[in-house]
């Protein structure tokens, strides 16, 4: 029986409440919002089968140095970085990733995460801006989920420099590790922007639901929801969201923006007494 959308949104975040997480799973469901039809097990073959091709290739490591030989077996194995310009939804969508071996570094990262788990290898996510990184509990360095490369400090300044400017500084906080609500929010971000600039904004709606659902939502949350229900022409819900960013905001500069957006709306109608 096909999952319908509430079904698969629930089945998501069940998955996050278990103990532990079972987070490429959600992933999993997520991509079941979006594919009629599709449903999770689906993928159960493909995962085990490529299980079973990362072991044999793996070297006679202690399990604690396997977690770099295990992101270049899966690159060895054709999972790449999507460099499709401009990247489409299926880059984060974990059912298109495995069947085309080709996904954004996050995408990659929770397929290395969920090999790394069932081979029992010590790996984590995280957060850092513009690029998702892994690392091993403990280690001095990252490490890139496309290939592998070691990442030390001087080569995440310039990797945020790459994608920021050299005048954004590298804080202690772009190194935290990530919760597996936390990647599937950023994830649900992925897929809100790519469904965003193709134009499908009732695939991009489900992800901003999920976004708020997932973990505490920004201000800029709340605004990326504003526009689309503002391309969907649903002013109520526009003028809720812009509410609860004008709430959310420190920025003077984005409080003048929200404010003069609510007061270009349609009030809403008054309630009959």
């Amino acid at each position: 029986m096909k999952p319908t959308f509430d079904a698969a949104r629930q089945a998501c975040l069940g998955c996050l409440e278990q103990s532990p997480p079972a987070t490429f799973e959600a992933a999993l469901w997520v991509a079941a919002e979006h594919e009629s039809g599709f449903q999770p097990q689906q993928c159960d073959e493909t995962l085990r089968e490529l299980q079973l091709q990362i072991s044999v290739g793996l070297p006679m490591l202690p399990v604690n140095e396997l977690a770099q030989p295990l992101l270049r077996r899966i690159a060895s194995l054709g999972y790449q970085a999507d460099d499709f310009h401009p990247l489409r939804p299926q880059a984060a969508l974990m059912n298109k990733v495995l069947e085309r071996k080709r996904g954004q570094p996050l995408a990659l990262a929770l397929l290395a995460l969920e090999m790394a788990r069932r081979l029992a290898i010590p790996l984590v996510g995280v957060n850092f801006p513009g690029h998702f990184l892994l690392r091993v509990p403990g280690a001095d360095h990252q490490l890139d989920p496309c290939g592998g490369r070691r990442l030390y400090p001087a080569d995440c300044r310039e990797l945020l420099g790459r994608q920021f400017g050299p005048q954004v500084p590298l804080l202690a906080e772009h190194m935290a590790q990530a919760s597996p609500r936390e990647m599937l929010q950023r994830l649900s971000r992925n897929l809100r922007q790519l469904h965003s600039s193709h134009e499908d904004d009732v695939a991009a709606l489900k992800d901003a639901e999920r976004v708020l659902q997932l973990a505490p939502p920004s201000a800029a949350d709340y605004v990326a929801r504003a526009s689309i229900y503002q391309r969907l022409e649903c002013p109520r819900g526009e003028r809720f969201d812009l509410e609860h960013a004008l709430l959310l905001s420190e920025d003077p500069i984005q409080r003048l923006r929200l404010t003069t957006r609510l007061q270009e709306l349609p009030l809403p109608p008054s309630s009959l007494h």
